[in-house]
């Protein structure tokens, strides 16, 4: 049984297959009669949307469950929503606080396991940037990603995924919210030496795409005044976007603090791609359940 759990839980080659059928216009109905259940203990726009979208455009039918609904090991254990929900459903997706969540989940083998985010991983949103840049460059290998802020589980995942693209990653936070060494770690077995960088400048410098996310995520409200000190300087503008190539495209998994790690100019100026970007997510989730359903379980 397949699950993803983090993007390098795809091969480089498997990966390169996913981005292929998220391209595909006419995609395969794979979940013809089958249902995808998407547990949400974290609320989200995007991930919710899109992920009903894609499991509607394969011919399956999408169900929404909240935290209140479940009570995951309050009302009933991990294992034992899980097994309930694999006698219904093709797949489950989850969008959890703890990573275990997912790992127990998976654990059990029933039905593939997808992480729609964790405090640790994000890689379905990985999938959608690499998708957004493979389209905007075409081949993606030998390309340079930027990303300035926190070394949070979007950056964790979209440097996974560079490396497993060929590409190179670079990084600026300030001190005390960067990459722990195991962290590092990871992202070198995929083959890839990841830049770290004191200064936004030194790390956009000649970069393709500059790619930011909010200072303060979902569940650290109570330290937002603390990081938005911590990250004065780090907040992309028309002048840190100035370093990076001509051409450069700037990236943002939203939703946006406008004015914090990126200013208007920049999120709407003729640079950014954050919409397309947000439209990608289907996408790139239609082509990761195709290959999941239809071809990883073979």
């Amino acid at each position: 049984m397949r699950h993803i759990l983090e993007i390098d839980d795809l091969s480089s080659s498997e990966l390169a297959r996913v981005l292929d059928l998220a391209a595909a216009p006419d995609p395969a109905r794979v979940l013809t009669g089958k249902g995808m259940a998407l547990i949400f203990e974290k609320p989200s726009l995007r991930t919710r949307n899109s992920m009903e979208m894609a499991v509607v455009q394969l011919g399956g039918h999408p169900i929404y469950i909240a935290a209140n609904e479940l009570g995951l090991d309050t009302r009933e254990s991990v294992e034992d929503v899980t097994n309930a929900m694999a006698g219904f459903h093709a797949a489950i997706g989850a969008r959890v606080f703890e990573h275990s969540t997912v790992e127990r989940m998976a654990a059990l083998d029933r039905v593939p396991v997808v992480n729609l985010l964790s405090e640790q991983s994000h890689p379905m949103q990985a999938l959608a940037d690499l998708l957004t840049m493979r389209r905007e460059f075409g081949e993606l290998a030998g390309r340079t990603v930027a990303y300035v802020g926190d070394a949070n589980n979007v950056a964790r995942s979209l440097a996974l995924g560079a490396g497993l693209a060929g590409m190179n990653f670079r990084m600026s936070t300030p001190p005390g919210f960067a990459f722990a060494d195991a962290d590092l770690d990871h992202i070198r077995s995929t083959g890839i030496e990841p830049e770290v960088f004191d200064r936004p400048e030194e790390a956009v410098g000649g970069a393709d795409a500059v790619y930011t996310d909010t200072w303060t995520s979902m569940g650290q409200e109570e330290e937002s005044e603390q990081r938005r000190r911590a990250f004065e300087g780090f907040t992309v503008d028309e002048r840190l976007m100035g370093f990076a190539q001509v051409g450069a495209v700037f990236m943002h998994c939203l939703p946006a603090h406008r004015g914090e790690e990126a200013t208007n100019d920049v999120l709407d100026g003729p640079r950014s791609r954050i919409w397309i970007q947000a439209a990608n997510r289907m996408h790139a989730a239609r082509g990761l359940l195709s290959w999941l359903i239809n071809e990883a379980q073979q």
